[in-house]
Parts: structure tokens; C-alpha cells; sequence
């Protein structure tokens, strides 16, 4: 079942350091940009995932093509995708030892959830991580 409880995602969201966000968007307009940037000023990591951007930089980030190619420990799967294409992107996240995916708002999947909570993965679906953080005033471990 995914996350529903208030304080389940503030403590998913304050234990967090490193973002997969995937659906990366170079354009300024796009939501993911935006969420993007408002993570990384909250004091995350956000490392852009994008297999048609791979190997530019956005935001200050090398944007990469799967969660494969990130070097560092995943806390979380943050997917801008739509529903019908999170199928896979959980399967890479299990692959991965990530620690939660998140699916954006407008983004649900059940099966995928299904999936990736079996694995042991904890599942945020239909929510936005920039909505939740601004409700609470704060990023990893209370920063601001």
C-alpha cells in the first residue's frame, strides 16, 4: 500500500539525500524543471535521468539515461513519466537497491506499486515531493 500517511512521507523525505528524478525536462516550463530545482535549493541531490539528455548538464547535474548510471545510493525514484511507463522504471529501481519511488501527481500504477513493494521498496504515489516539502518547510534531515 502506498505511503499515505503524513508523517511516513516527512520522514521519507528528511531521511532522503540523493534523487533519481526521472523524466528530467530542460525546459524552464516543464513541472519536473521545476520540482528539479526546488529539491536541489531544499538540499538534495537530484541527479537528472533522461536517456534522450544523457550527458548534458541541467541544473548543475550531468543528466544520465537509466538509474544504472548513477555512482551513488538512490533514496529515492522520483518518476515524471506517465502511468503506463513506470512498469520498468520500478523493475531498474529494485535493480538498483533504490530506497522508495515516488510517483508524481497523475501518476498511478498499482501493479508497479504492487511490484516494488514487494521488493521492499516504499511506495509514494500521486503526490509531489515540492508540494509536501512546502507544507512542511523544510528538506533533508530539517534543512531549509
Amino acid at each position: 500500500m502506498p505511503l499515505e500517511n503524513e508523517a511516513e512521507i516527512a520522514a521519507l523525505l528528511a531521511g532522503a539525500r540523493l534523487i533519481a528524478l526521472v523524466g528530467a525536462s530542460d525546459r524552464p516550463e516543464r513541472a519536473s524543471h521545476e520540482v528539479m530545482q526546488f529539491l536541489q535549493r531544499r538540499g538534495y541531490r537530484v541527479v537528472p535521468v533522461n536517456p534522450q539528455l544523457a550527458g548534458q548538464v541541467l541544473l548543475g547535474e550531468t543528466v544520465v539515461a537509466g538509474l544504472g548510471d548513477i555512482d551513488a545510493k538512490i533514496d529515492i525514484v522520483d518518476i515524471f513519466r506517465r502511468s503506463e511507463a513506470v512498469g520498468p522504471i520500478v523493475d531498474e529501481a529494485i535493480a538498483v537497491g533504490a530506497g522508495a519511488v515516488w510517483m508524481q501527481l497523475g501518476v498511478i500504477n498499482a501493479e508497479a506499486a504492487a511490484v516494488a513493494e514487494a521488493a521492499g521498496l516504499t511506495v509514494v504515489m500521486n503526490r509531489c515531493p515540492k508540494i509536501e516539502l512546502s507544507r512542511r518547510g523544510s528538506g533533508p534531515s530539517g534543512t531549509h
